[in-house]
């Protein structure tokens, strides 16, 4: 079964959420490197998305 793929707002708040209990730390050191491997795949799902989303607006505006 596929997973879903998350909106930008979900990858967001995930990210948000790993950023929180990095801060408060909140995280033991077993746990670190998966939540910053999960937290790099979806700042480039974000940053994907955004590209996207740039490229379609230069081509509304140069039409």
């Amino acid at each position: 079964m596929a997973k879903k793929e998350l909106t930008y707002g979900e990858a967001t708040a995930q990210i948000e959420k790993i950023l929180a209990r990095l801060r408060s730390e909140e995280m033991d050191v077993d746990t670190l490197a998966a939540e910053v491997k999960r937290a790099t795949e979806l700042i480039a799902s974000c940053k994907e998305r955004l590209r996207k989303a740039e490229e379609e607006v230069n081509k509304i505006l140069e039409a």
